[in-house]
């Protein structure tokens, strides 16, 4: 694989997992109500703990799409432009 193909394959990544992370917020967002009611009948949650433990989610997330593809992709784009 080259360097050329790895950067191509880390885009595709960095799209879809931002896709992802797009996808989750809009469905938190836009179906906030329905998705706690189905996360209520297995676990005892309060509202505000269902917001945080999604907020965090979407950090820890980030964070990660951040340090394990973002970051490596700058690195070569800096190494061989």
């Amino acid at each position: 694989m080259t360097v050329h193909e790895l950067q191509s394959v880390l885009v595709w990544c960095l799209i879809l997992n931002y896709a992802l992370l797009i996808l989750w917020f809009a469905v938190f967002v836009l179906a906030h109500d329905w998705i706690y009611r189905m996360h209520t009948r297995w676990f005892k949650l309060s509202p505000e703990a269902f917001d945080a433990a999604n907020y965090l989610g979407m950090a820890i997330y980030k964070i990660g799409v951040i340090l394990f593809v973002l970051i490596p992709f700058i690195a070569l784009w800096i190494m061989y432009r």
